[in-house]
């Protein structure tokens, strides 16, 4: 819950993102531990603890910029 990770749909497991918040310009990196379903018009799912860093957890939502720093490995054969 507090770490720095996140669900995104479609980046490989393992994947650092630089996430930042448009609105506030504040930035966190989390790794990407989780893959699911997100509501239409969202790009990613912060973990609490990224959210907190963000300001963002009052609305739960915000703009925000991504920037894929590296690539985990994809699991598939």
């Amino acid at each position: 819950m507090n770490a720095m990770t996140a669900c995104h749909p479609t980046l490989p497991f393992g994947s650092m993102v630089r996430v930042v918040n448009l609105s506030n310009h504040r930035s966190v990196v989390v790794r990407i531990t989780d893959r699911g379903y997100l509501y239409e018009g969202r790009i990613i799912d912060l973990s609490y603890g990224a959210a907190t860093k963000l300001a963002m957890t009052e609305s739960g939502i915000a703009s925000v910029e991504l920037q894929v720093l590296s690539l985990g490995r994809s699991h598939h054969k």
